[in-house]
């Protein structure tokens, strides 16, 4: 593995929680600071990538079976390190990273029922047992989340984008959901030396210093007073 220079944070939580939005805030604090980051997402984040994000998050997509669905989002993960992550760590950029293995340990091994083995197993056989520097989990109530996710997707499938229906989770219920959450807080209790746990409840102005607060102390991060106010904008890495 190419050496690892640059800081990796990822971004973990149910659909709906605005975990994307607290992604876009501190990207662009950080950068009108001077930091040099990339920001990217999972399943995703290469041309690749976003090809097998099409198949797993489409409503279309019918009878895939659990393990189908684990091996994809391992598929596009492998293609994302090599392609993205690990160049930008390589280079000593700041990757900011919405979703990455937890997830899938969420999803897959909690959601799905298939366990944390074979996802952790699969981690360390195509991903090099790569881990975050610091996971923010946005910890939120099911049912507001996997609303907000719905109405978001059903707003994207009106606007005319058929690319845009990312709507099979969303259908799952709420059983489902409670099971994908649970898996989240027992990953973030057994790796409690990377997590940062956030009450996602509450306004996104009140929890954005929050990560902020976090991410400057966990990577050494200095404040700089009064840089950034006017840069607003993400940029995702493909």
């Amino acid at each position: 593995m190419p050496e690892r220079k640059g800081q990796f944070v990822t971004i973990e939580g149910l659909d709906g929680c605005g975990k994307s939005t607290q992604l876009e805030k501190l990207a662009a604090v950080l950068r009108a600071e001077g930091v040099d980051l990339v920001v990217t997402r999972e399943p995703g984040g290469t041309a690749t990538g976003e090809r097998i994000r099409t198949v797993l998050l489409d409503s279309a997509t019918a009878g895939l079976s659990p393990w189908a669905e684990m091996a994809l989002m391992f598929a596009s993960r492998a293609q994302h390190l090599q392609e993205i992550v690990l160049p930008a760590l390589e280079s000593g950029r700041l990757v900011l990273c919405d979703r990455f293995t937890d997830s899938t340990e969420a999803y897959q091994g909690g959601g799905r029922k298939l366990g944390s083995a074979p996802v952790l197993a699969l981690h360390r056989i195509l991903c090099a047992d790569i881990q975050p520097d610091l996971t923010i989990l946005m910890d939120s109530e099911v049912s507001a989340s996997v609303a907000r996710a719905r109405r978001r997707n059903r707003s994207r499938v009106a606007s005319g984008n058929a690319e845009a229906d990312e709507n099979r989770f969303e259908q799952e219920n709420r059983a489902f959901f409670e099971r994908v959450r649970d898996k989240y807080l027992e990953i973030a209790r057994r790796e409690a030396h990377r997590f940062f746990v956030v009450d996602a409840r509450r306004n996104s102005d009140v929890v954005h210093p929050e990560i902020l607060r976090a991410v400057r102390e966990r990577l050494n991060l200095p404040a700089k007073s009064g840089a950034g106010a006017a840069k607003t904008g993400m940029k995702t890495a493909r």
